[in-house]
């Protein structure tokens, strides 16, 4: 069995999250792949987050994948939030989403499907068109359906409207997807981006419920590894990328990947940090994913925001090491290259 160290766990999952060496850009949207897709409840910081991990790009090269090329969609997905999805994918996670026991559709289902027929329209000429206001809420809770069954997703703003279109119109196509390959495939994504994990890891990270995730990595063709004598598992033979150099600075936006896939969170937020966080309203509430964290050899070490006069910040709750201010110079330049407005 192999013995592993938390630091070898933060430089391989680093180095799979393209946080040590970012892909080439004709693989942009290959990195939504193998990251298990990008949270997109806010999409600025998803812009963000994606072009930091894909050399030279900009949030307005994401923005061009969505609504221009159409290799990405903006979609409700796992966790039933709102992610950037692979197009040739799409289906696959609404699969994944939806799950062996779908709710059942619906007239506003169906309703939904034959406004967005060939049309492209704002969340109240959606429920103007569907004659049913509950569709204005911002919760999203009579979208989600549709969604993943391939009847909605967002189409290109309008102004400071979000808007939606057919998703099998919008991606030129829809192929049936077996629910319960789909969630296989998304365990196998999920190892391979952020583990060794264990089935409450995967749980939480997929929504999917203790049950379903546990009959998951019941049946997938695991290995058993030690994290510093706790029990976590790896796809057999998937077993690179742990002696990777982690030294890097990163400046993350809020519900990163890298920080919704890490988990358990102790070797990652120390307890000073964990305490710094719990003074902010947001940090209370949705602990370090809702922040954006300074990234120091892949542990978080501080926050960052944007100051009033659009000055970007960076905030210290552990020291910086010595003769790293170079690095995390680069670090600020490369957010503010990347055209951050998070």
């Amino acid at each position: 069995m192999r013995l592993l160290t938390w630091p070898q766990v933060i430089a391989r999952r680093l180095a799979r999250s393209y946080l040590l060496e970012p892909a080439p850009r004709e693989r942009f949207v290959d990195v939504v792949r193998d990251v298990a897709l990008v949270q997109a409840q806010v999409l600025s910081a998803a812009e963000l987050g994606l072009a930091l991990r894909v050399r030279d790009a900009r949030a307005e090269d994401v923005r061009r994948e969505l609504y221009e090329r159409r290799t990405l969609v903006k979609t409700w997905s796992i966790r039933g939030t709102l992610h950037l999805v692979p197009a040739d994918e799409l289906p696959l996670w609404a699969a994944a989403a939806r799950g062996p026991e779908p709710k059942p559709e619906n007239a506003v289902d169906g309703a939904i499907a034959d406004a967005l027929d060939g049309r492209c329209l704002t969340r109240k000429e959606l429920a103007e068109a569907v004659g049913d206001d509950r569709l204005l809420s911002g919760w999203a809770e009579f979208l989600w359906t549709p969604a993943v069954t391939g009847k909605l997703c967002h189409g290109p703003p309008r102004g400071a409207n979000v808007t939606f279109v057919r998703a099998d119109q919008w991606i030129g196509g829809w192929r049936d997807v077996d629910p319960a390959e789909a969630r296989r495939e998304v365990l196998r994504r999920y190892l391979r981006a952020y583990g060794p994990a264990k089935v409450d890891d995967f749980r939480r990270w997929s929504g999917f419920g203790q049950p379903a995730s546990r009959a998951l990595f019941d049946e997938a063709d695991l290995e058993e590894v030690r994290v510093e004598g706790k029990r976590a598992w790896l796809l057999r033979g998937d077993d690179a990328d742990f002696d990777r150099d982690a030294a890097s600075i990163r400046l993350l936006p809020r519900y990163d990947v890298y920080v919704i896939g890490f988990r358990p969170r102790e070797p990652f937020v120390p307890e000073p940090v964990k305490e710094r966080i719990k003074q902010d309203p947001k940090g209370r509430w949705e602990t370090v994913t809702g922040m954006p964290p300074l990234l120091v050899d892949g542990v978080v070490t501080g926050l960052w925001r944007r100051s009033e006069s659009g000055e970007l910040e960076v905030e210290h709750v552990l020291p910086l090491p010595r003769g790293r201010k170079q690095d995390l110079a680069a670090a600020v330049a490369r957010v503010r290259e990347a055209g951050d407005t998070c």
